[in-house]
């Protein structure tokens, strides 16, 4: 048995299609035998939409009630992941980000991931539970939400894999691995079957968008391994390591 932290973007989980297509994904690895710990993103362009509606009231809003605001995003797409498992007979819990623990610093929009601060993912596996954690959050010291930055929901799917010493953590997106450059821009991009930790640092600094630079920062700290692989496809991805 493995403990396997798989996490969806945004673009992966933004219709029902997509949600049911990422529990089966969930599912299949749950029979397996694993240990499953879902992490996603806000739907589609949620966070900027509800970033327009915060600018609405507030054109210079910021800190904490935008971090509180911008955390429902993710919320939202774990609670429809969970229902999606139930409805096909599996048992799932959605947690946001202080109930799963996950504890950062005090930097609204922009918070660093410390460690977990209780045992509530521990308890949900031991009741056979897939575990849907919401991405891109956490809570401070004065418990208050906080949001991640850019590239939020990866860096919350490596710090729990860190934290919960999971053997994998896949980053599954609209591409099926980490290529030399866009592979859908142009058709002669080469696709890894492995890069380092630095090489892929390099690429993020770069431009390149599949993976942020801080995930892989935190994953290069802790030595914890990420496969980027397809939301959609069954086909080996590349490993970052």
């Amino acid at each position: 048995m493995a403990r396997i932290v798989v996490k969806f973007g945004g673009s992966s989980v933004a219709d029902a299609r997509k949600i049911y297509l990422a529990a089966r994904k969930l599912i299949a690895l749950h029979k397996e035998g694993n240990e499953v710990i879902g992490v996603l993103s806000a739907q589609g362009n949620t966070t900027d939409a509800l970033l327009a509606k915060a600018k609405q009231i507030d054109p210079d809003c910021h800190g904490r009630e935008l971090d509180m605001l911008l955390s429902t995003g993710e919320i939202c797409s774990v609670s429809l992941c969970a229902l999606a498992i139930r409805r096909l007979k599996e048992k799932a819990v959605s947690l946001c980000g202080w109930q799963a623990g996950l504890f950062t610093d005090g930097t609204y929009g922009s918070a660093r991931a410390l460690c977990l601060q209780n045992d509530r993912i521990e308890r949900e596996l031991k009741k056979d539970n897939i575990v849907l954690v919401a991405g891109f959050q956490g809570v401070d010291e004065n418990e208050n939400v906080t949001t991640l930055g850019r590239g939020g929901s990866d860096t919350t799917a490596v710090a729990l894999a860190a934290f919960l010493k999971a053997d994998r953590c896949m980053i599954c997106t609209d591409v099926d691995g980490v290529y030399d450059k866009d592979p859908r821009k142009f058709v002669d991009a080469v696709k890894y079957d492995r890069i380092s930790y630095n090489e892929m640092l390099t690429l993020c600094r770069g431009g390149a968008q599949v993976l942020h630079d801080r995930c892989v920062e935190l994953a290069k700290r802790y030595q914890v391994p990420i496969e980027v692989c397809s939301s959609f496809q069954e086909i080996p991805g590349t490993i970052v390591h």
